[in-house]
């Protein structure tokens, strides 16, 4: 189902095992070309690129989905299911019912680790990726640091308290006035009937995040998988997830990668930074 708007199209469609699931697509399609497909941090949702899709969307099929458990998505009655290789079926059954081949992928996060995982299961899909602030190891107190925010899930009375506790919670995140943190604010919680404002996301991710960290898993194979295609990592300077020395690591192990930083930020960059948009409009100059 497409439901037409201003400035993009908000499509639904079915996973694997049935779960009711949400895109946007912005553009239009041009043949020959891959789709710019975006992939949100754990907890976010296609809200997160909407600016980056309308500065795209003259020249290229824009795809921003809603994870299950996230945004307009169904949730899913089995926390289990809030795994990573579930999120990539997923992603997988989207870009079949979008008719698209080819994606080139932009990671934020949880996103960067689903193109990580795509080029595994599904190389010839991936023609490039862009990883922003998410490498083959994550820093535990990054991890922590969300964990213990998102399992805070105490309403908030209105969108003020809301961009308070992100910029409190969030202090290196790209936002420079009140406007700016009500945006994020408006990306991350939804409004009850009561208009008292909650995540916009199951509160049951957190078991699978929880679950998910017990034991290490070497990611490393799968960034290097990623090195078939072109790839971009972008670093905020201040960044508690993706650490400089694993940032240097990645150049090491895949020579092709390109590398920008955009100073003065933690994670992750908002990928609408000067710095960052330099980055992507050389690396999209591409294809």
């Amino acid at each position: 189902m497409t439901t037409p708007s201003t400035a993009f199209r908000e499509c639904r469609y079915r996973s694997q095992d049935g779960l009711d699931l949400y895109y946007r697509e912005y553009g239009q399609r041009t043949p020959r070309r891959p789709v710019i497909l975006c992939l949100p941090g754990i907890t976010r949702n296609s809200k997160d690129f909407h600016d980056l899709a309308l500065r795209h969307a003259s020249r290229w099929r824009v795809l921003c989905p809603d994870y299950r458990g996230r945004g307009r998505s169904h949730y899913d009655r089995d926390w289990r299911n809030y795994h990573t290789k579930v999120s990539a079926d997923d992603i997988r059954h989207l870009l079949v019912a979008a008719n698209a081949h080819e994606a080139i992928m932009i990671g934020t996060s949880f996103g960067g680790l689903l193109a990580m995982v795509l080029a595994v299961m599904a190389p010839t899909v991936v023609a490039g990726a862009i990883l922003n602030d998410i490498g083959p190891r994550i820093e535990s107190g990054g991890i922590d640091k969300l964990l213990d925010y998102m399992e805070d899930d105490r309403p908030l009375d209105d969108w003020d308290a809301a961009a308070r506790r992100l910029g409190e919670t969030f202090p290196n995140f790209t936002a420079f006035d009140d406007a700016d943190w009500r945006h994020v604010a408006e990306g991350t919680y939804r409004e009850r009937a009561d208009g008292r404002l909650v995540f916009d996301w199951d509160p049951s991710i957190v078991k699978a995040l929880r679950a998910g960290t017990r034991g290490s898993v070497n990611l490393w194979p799968l960034f290097r998988a990623l090195g078939r295609a072109p790839v971009l990592a972008i670093r905020g300077s201040e960044s508690n997830f993706l650490a400089e020395d694993v940032f240097d690591r990645m150049a090491e192990e895949v020579p092709s990668l390109v590398r920008a930083i955009v100073p003065g930020v933690g994670h992750p960059p908002s990928l609408l930074e000067p710095e960052a948009t330099t980055a992507l409009d050389s690396f999209l100059a591409r294809f």
